[in-house]
């Protein structure tokens, strides 16, 4: 997951939006960032793995969280490739962008799988 958040991290930054990239809701919260969190998936063989990722895009509006978040899925999209000397064949959408409310925090949140 390492590899995928620092591409991540990268490929935003270079389109214009450095947010940070992380595995864990950060303390204190930023007003914008995105988190890659792993909710399952099988390891496929002894080298190589098919997880199973979450990824959430927080902003300070609807607006935003939603085009933060459809930035990151377009992101995604052209991840496989070699990236950090990890080889990713390829990258399976299996749930489109949905609103998420965040209760512990009332900051706007969509997300995809």
């Amino acid at each position: 997951m390492a590899v995928l958040t620092s591409c991540l991290r990268s490929a935003l930054a270079a389109a214009g939006e450095p947010v940070p990239v992380v595995s864990r809701i950060p303390s204190p919260r930023p007003a914008r960032f995105v988190r890659v969190e792993r909710i399952g998936g099988l390891q496929q063989t002894v080298v190589s793995d098919r997880p199973r990722l979450d990824f959430h895009a927080w902003s300070e509006t609807e607006a935003d969280a939603h085009d933060l978040c459809a930035l990151v899925r377009a992101l995604v999209g052209v991840v496989p490739g070699v990236r950090g000397g990890v080889t990713v064949y390829n990258a399976t959408e299996v749930g489109g962008p949905q609103w998420l409310s965040d209760a512990p925090s009332s900051q706007p949140r969509y997300a995809f799988a």
